[in-house]
């Protein structure tokens, strides 16, 4: 795999490349934001890797420029020693599609490159399909999510998770589960990040409609019933 590397700190930097060099990856080094995003709309990379504390542009402003400007597709993995969560929200709301708390070992580093290139691989063709419960359709094509002809707009995030719920209706999906498919690893975050998204699906989906969606399974997770 092609990765760019952006991390302001030499050592730490050159101690990534040298591992992951090492696992047959090829890797291009960016010391600060904006060499980063010069670099990714110049160049193909099978995924990017960032620094969220960075001079010039932090970590979040370029994957939210990358995201969100140039609509890139290459998976992000955030390194942060942001532990919050509402840094860790921020982050994966900007567009990235995981994130890595330092200090960190650095075979979960590759894991964690690993999980994204198969889910990237996985994503090969647009489905057709329809998923439908009660009055809310969700188009997988379209990427359109509807609860009574009327439009939700969601992030990318949140559609995963919805989508993740609606393939398991009236199925009881634990936070093991979710992390592991939505977020495409299995590792405890140490926040309650599950919860908050759950609550963003409800607020969106469920707040103006007297029958309800998503339920809470006290100890278990949650489901989506008929």
């Amino acid at each position: 795999m092609k990765l760019l590397l952006v991390e302001d700190e030499v050592r730490v930097s050159s101690f990534i490349k040298r591992g992951l060099e090492e696992e047959g990856h090829q890797v291009i080094q960016a010391f600060d934001g904006k060499e980063g995003l010069r670099l990714a709309i110049q160049e193909d990379f099978d995924l990017i890797i960032l620094d969220v504390v960075m001079p010039g542009m932090s970590g979040i402003e370029l994957c939210d420029v990358l995201k969100n400007q140039y609509k890139l597709g290459v998976p992000i993995l955030m390194l942060t020693a942001l532990g919050a969560t509402d840094d860790i929200v921020l982050g994966l709301e900007t567009g990235a599609d995981d994130y890595l708390s330092k200090p960190f070992k650095f075979k979960e580093l590759l894991a964690r490159i690993h999980a994204l290139s198969r889910r990237t691989k996985s994503i090969s063709k647009p489905e057709t399909e329809r998923l439908t419960v009660l009055d809310l359709e969700m188009d997988l094509q379209l990427r359109e999510v509807r609860r009574a002809g009327v439009e939700i707009r969601l992030t990318a995030r949140e559609f995963r998770l919805l989508e993740f719920l609606l393939r398991n209706k009236n199925r009881v999906v634990s936070r093991t589960q979710i992390l592991e498919q939505v977020w495409g690893i299995d590792f405890d975050m140490g926040t309650n990040v599950i919860d908050v998204y759950i609550n963003y699906l409800r607020k969106k989906i469920d707040r103006d409609h007297e029958e309800k969606i998503i339920r809470t399974v006290i100890g278990m997770g949650y489901i989506i019933k008929e």
